[in-house]
């Protein structure tokens, strides 16, 4: 659960904002955009995590779609502790930005999950093929109902990338549905404010959120859970910060290369 959480909340940091905010097209991120971040766990470097717009564009149903690739590694001297190689792959839709098919490949500790989400969109469904080391789990496919424009966590990220959010005030509460592990979930979203944030890359103007967690299975409190994207077009997540039940997380952008805008960097 640990490891999950560390590499599962960068794909997470980006949904500021949802329907009915909807984009008015794509500015935030084009093709060959990467972001990688360095994940501490208390003191110890634990790992890296990296979210890519791979260069190919397949077509689903006569639809152009971007790749998205998210990957969370943990570092040798950590994985004496608990090792991780997990891979997140989203096609999502040029136009709508909605997934077509959703790919999940985990592996943490020996513990091991394949899953293919297929959406139907049309529909309102999904379909959902599964196997690995939860035998009990595993299934050739099963069939899903969602609501309308329902989002994986990846593609959840670049949509909300591009959200209007002159409307929305400070300490709003906005809701984004997502689907992931067979169930829907409304991620609830509450804006904070404004902080310049120092990384390796510099310092970085930025939005201050909290989304509202459950409590309980990993966190005491409902705001345990921080993070700050780039106050600028890209909303690049730029810091997540966490205390749950066994200790504290803390992931940091350590570069970035390939943004659609200038990022908003605090000049001297």
């Amino acid at each position: 659960m640990k490891s999950r959480l560390l590499f599962l909340s960068v794909f997470l940091l980006g949904t500021l904002s949802a329907q009915p905010l909807k984009p008015s097209g794509n500015q935030a991120f084009k093709r060959g955009e990467v972001l990688t971040y360095r994940v501490h766990y208390g003191l110890m470097d634990a790992g890296e995590a990296t979210v890519t717009i791979a260069p190919d564009s397949l077509r689903f149903n006569n639809h152009n779609t971007f790749h998205l690739v998210g990957t969370g590694k943990s570092r040798s001297a950590f994985e004496w502790f608990y090792k991780v190689r997990d891979r997140y792959d989203s096609y999502i839709d040029e136009q709508t930005l909605l997934p077509h098919l959703f790919m999940r490949r985990v592996d943490e500790g020996g513990f091991i999950i394949n899953q293919d989400y297929t959406f139907n969109q049309t529909q309102n469904s999904v379909n959902v093929r599964r196997d690995g080391s939860d035998a009990a789990r595993s299934t050739s496919g099963k069939r899903f109902t969602i609501p309308a424009s329902t989002h994986d966590i990846l593609s959840a990220f670049y949509y909300a990338r591009n959200m209007n959010l002159d409307g929305v005030k400070m300490g709003d509460v906005i809701t984004i549905q997502t689907f992931f592990d067979e169930e829907v979930f409304p991620m609830k979203i509450k804006l904070i404010g404004r902080e310049t944030i120092n990384t390796r890359a510099g310092k970085i103007r930025c939005i201050k959120i909290h989304p509202l967690i459950q409590q309980g299975r990993v966190f005491k409190e409902e705001d345990d859970l921080t993070l700050w994207v780039s106050d600028d077009l890209n909303r690049i997540p730029v810091r997540l910060q966490a205390e749950v039940l066994v200790g504290s997380i803390k992931m940091d952008l350590k570069s970035y290369s390939n943004l659609a805008n200038p990022l908003a960097l605090q000049v001297k």
